[in-house]
């Protein structure tokens, strides 16, 4: 697999070939190890999958919610989280026929990780890999600059001595130290508190949104505007739009036909977060939420809060590995470095992956409107549209149907059943998700453009207080009064 290090032995179970390590060579480890680093089941495959889906996502929720209303919020919830896992088992099933095809023409993958514009070149050539690499890179370059603006966004509601841009400098150099985990082989401990982290700031969004209470004059308009409407709807698209590092999870499993099922389980699982928590803010704060894209910034200062927040931090630079790991192994990849053992060659030589990323969110800090705006352009085609194209043109012919590795489950009415899902998924996910979700996204994030400018030095950030009008024929206040805040409003 991934590991250079380790001995495997090949094991052929049907038409699959499995990679196993052999159980000499885990003799020869510390358990210690093992246990935190070298992670392969399907456990640390649902971690995996349910850690990286619901993210910093959690707190513009609410947010979603104020623009949809909450019917709107919680159907538009159930219904992408169901979208998302169907189209998550098709990238898995076309990982399984690519990859069996490959090691019956006794194809080693040992040192090399399959990734998803792999998948697509082996099963459907040059033309479908261009267009998967270039949608797969794009989402997730963003998707990495949305963590970064996450971070900064949710440690100034603990210190905001240092304005949001300064916060974004600090937490990139952090988030960069990324380059040093090899594959997703070595995040099951930091899968599994992911998972913790973002449970315990669920729970604590309902429940503090519950005891606090309903703002006075609490107003719940949603939804008042077409733009909000498919804004909110385009930001849900997004959140259960993370499977676009699938084929990445799935390759770092011992078992990757085990994956089947494991991203509509994480995606149940990830509702019992979400649902509960986006209502609950949203009932408590309704209109308020339309101007305030981060839960965290309407929930009163406590330890809780703040507990909240730094679990976050920690999480989304989790997060943050998780999107960019697959960028760095394309990188690995282009510059011939992806072969390599040298951890710390492999590191250096990914260190320009992070910049650009670091300079975009510095340039865009705009939390909430960004993902609408990634959701609607970029993982609409990433993760629901060409998936469904690929698994049509893939089995389009009998002969492909009759030797496929997996078939369509029978209680989905098998080939006809899943083309008839597959077409769907592409004509809904074009119109609503790209073609309203864009026009309503792009126009929302021209406007905050317009509002605060490009890289504006605090988004969102109270307005410091007007300087005090003293009688002139008192003594001043001292001169420390009249200096402005150093996380203004605009740049």
């Amino acid at each position: 697999m991934e590991s250079s290090d380790k001995v495997v032995e090949t094991v052929i179970v049907g038409n699959y070939v499995e990679m196993e390590a052999d159980g000499k060579a885990k003799s020869f480890k510390s358990k210690l190890s093992k246990f935190f680093w070298d992670g392969g089941s399907a456990y640390d495959a649902w971690f995996s999958c349910a850690s990286n889906q619901v993210a910093q996502v959690l707190l513009t929720l609410p947010y979603s919610f104020s623009q949809l209303g909450m019917l709107s919020g919680i159907l538009f919830q159930l219904f992408y989280g169901l979208l998302g896992s169907w189209t998550a088992y098709l990238i898995s099933t076309l990982y399984i026929e690519y990859r069996t095809r490959k090691e019956r023409e006794k194809v080693d993958f040992r040192n090399h990780v399959i990734q998803w514009f792999e998948v697509l070149d082996g099963l459907l050539g040059k033309h479908w890999r261009n267009v998967g690499l270039a949608f797969n890179c794009t989402f997730l370059l963003f998707g990495s600059v949305i963590q970064l603006i996450a971070c900064a966004s949710n440690i100034y509601y603990i210190n905001d001595n240092l304005d949001k841009r300064t916060w974004t400098y600090i937490f990139g150099a952090c988030c960069a130290t990324t380059v040093f985990i090899p594959s997703f082989h070595n995040y099951r401990v930091w899968s599994f508190l992911g998972l913790v982290m973002t449970t315990y700031t669920a729970w604590y969004l309902t429940i503090a949104s519950f005891l606090h209470g309903q703002v006075e004059g609490v107003k719940h308009s949603g939804p008042t505007k077409v733009v909000l409407y498919f804004t909110g709807a385009t930001n849900i698209l997004y959140t259960f739009g993370g499977h676009a590092v699938t084929v990445e999870i799935m390759h770092a499993m011992w078992k990757p036909q085990k994956f089947k099922a494991i991203y509509l389980f994480a995606t149940l699982y990830v509702l019992t977060l979400t649902l509960p928590s986006a209502s609950a803010v949203y009932w408590a704060f309704g209109d308020l939420l339309l101007n305030h894209s981060n839960a965290f910034s309407l929930l009163p200062k406590s330890p809780f809060r703040d507990m909240a927040v730094i679990l976050m931090l920690i999480h989304q630079f989790i997060t943050f590995g998780f999107a960019c790991t697959p960028l760095y192994f394309v990188w690995e990849k282009a510059i011939g470095m992806h072969e390599c053992k040298s951890l710390c060659k492999r590191a250096a030589a990914r260190l320009p992956v992070v910049i650009p990323i670091w300079f975009l969110a510095i340039i865009f800090p705009f939390f909430g409107p960004i993902n609408s705006t990634v959701g609607s352009l970029l993982v609409s085609f990433t993760v629901y549209i060409i998936p469904a194209l690929a698994h049509i043109f893939t089995y389009r012919s009998a002969a492909a149907r009759e030797n496929a590795v997996e078939s369509p489950p029978r209680f989905l009415g098998g080939w006809i059943g899943s083309y008839t899902i597959n077409v769907f998924v592409v004509v809904w996910v074009f119109v609503v998700g790209f073609g309203f979700g864009g026009w309503a996204s792009i126009t929302n994030f021209v406007h905050q453009i317009d509002t605060f400018g490009l890289f504006t030095k605090c988004y969102q950030c109270p307005l410091p207080p007007p300087p005090t009008i003293f009688n002139t024929t008192s003594a001043p206040p001292p001169l420390h009064h009249l200096l402005p805040r150093n996380h203004s409003h605009t740049p």
